[in-house]
């Protein structure tokens, strides 16, 4: 077997490890790791969740003596540094490894090249930029948040083939069909946060929840810049997981007070509007990584008007509705000039049923 085509081999592998983790290491990347001595594989990790050992680390404990010697296969630049666990490319050299074979550089500040040139400097021989490319797409939500301190937000809609998300008499259940609902579960249980506006609440009193056997509820966003929240959302009664409201500067202090007692958390911000920025800048401070918008219209259209949504993920079913007053999954976003419209990027299509499931990425995929 050709040397570069034995890397791909074992470095798939570490990769398939790494994705098998999604949506259970935030705030920290997706990474896997395999270990070869003589060609056969002694040592796999993974990293499991936050405060737990790296992946090479797993991987070297399970390989003991044997990775003497070996190659160890890492989807991401071991750290050189001490966070909550100690550094991986120190732990490499002195387990003894002779190569290390790594897919994707951290942009984490903190590594961002060290890793690898502490690793050289041992004499360890060092091979970069198998599957570069998918290994640092894989981990699109940390880098995002470890260069920005934000986290990367996914907008997230159904439409009829027309653009809309509802009828003229706001009947929207269901646009898409089950089989297209459960992979949104399935992408709710990947985020850390759900955001909704507040109209999404006193309309539908939805309960963005992840209904997988197994899966884990997300932190609730509520955007509401007057606190209009009715106190008997299921949203602030269900239990289910947390919900945070954002509201503006001027709210109702004594519903503020009554929201706080059953459990709430409210975030006031510096203006009377809700000032996106401001609810990423809280969302990162507090390690959410990664946002999943599940607004009407109006939240879609100010998170892309104003340059903070990263990503686009439309379920369209193969039904039209018509007319102009039925809401679309943009309201408010005008575009003058079609040579003004905004691009998406890195396009992926694919059928879930009779449905059809576009992705996209809005040309700041790693800014704001």
């Amino acid at each position: 077997m050709h040397e570069s085509s034995g890397h791909e081999v074992y470095m798939r592998l570490a990769l398939d490890n790494a994705k098998a983790m999604k949506g259970q290491t935030s705030p920290n990347p997706m990474v896997g790791s395999v270990i070869v001595n003589e060609g056969r594989i002694v040592g796999v990790g993974a990293h499991l969740k936050p405060g737990e050992p790296h992946a090479e680390i797993h991987a070297l404990r399970m390989a003991g003596d044997a990775a003497k010697g070996a190659t160890i296969y890492v989807t991401l630049e071991p750290c050189s540094h001490h966070g909550r666990t100690g550094p991986c490319a120190e732990a490499i050299i002195q387990a003894g490894i002779k190569k290390v074979v790594v897919a994707a550089l951290d942009p984490n500040p903190l590594v961002a090249g060290r890793g690898i040139e502490i690793i050289q400097n041992s004499g360890v021989e060092v091979v970069q930029g198998i599957f570069a490319e998918e290994a640092t797409k894989l981990n699109e939500v940390f880098n995002k948040y470890i260069v920005t301190k934000r986290p990367f937000v996914t907008l997230k809609s159904a439409i009829t083939l027309d653009g809309k998300i509802a009828t003229r008499e706001s009947s929207s259940r269901w646009i898409t069909s089950e089989k297209a609902r459960e992979d949104v579960h399935a992408l709710r249980n990947e985020s850390a946060a759900i955001l909704v506006g507040v109209s999404t609440i006193i309309h539908d009193d939805s309960q963005p929840t992840t209904r997988l056997l197994e899966g884990r509820h997300p932190l609730r966003i509520v955007l509401d810049s007057k606190l209009l929240i009715p106190e008997q959302a299921r949203v602030i009664t269900d239990g289910e997981a947390p919900t945070w409201v954002f509201t503006g500067n001027s709210p109702d202090e004594e519903k503020q007070t009554r929201l706080e007692k059953l459990g709430i958390k409210v975030f006031r911000t510096k203006t009377d509007q809700v000032n996106l920025e401001e609810v990423l800048d809280v969302l990162g401070a507090h390690e959410i990584s990664s946002l999943l918008i599940e607004g009407g219209g109006q939240v879609n259209a100010s998170f892309v008007e104003q340059g903070l949504a990263n990503k686009l993920v439309l379920y369209v079913a193969p039904k039209v509705v018509g007319g102009k007053d039925a809401p679309t999954f943009l309201e408010g976003l005008e575009v003058g000039l079609m040579s003004e419209a905004i691009d998406l990027h890195d396009i992926s299509i694919s059928q879930l049923g009779v449905d059809f499931k576009i992705e996209g990425y809005f040309k700041a995929q790693y800014e704001n």
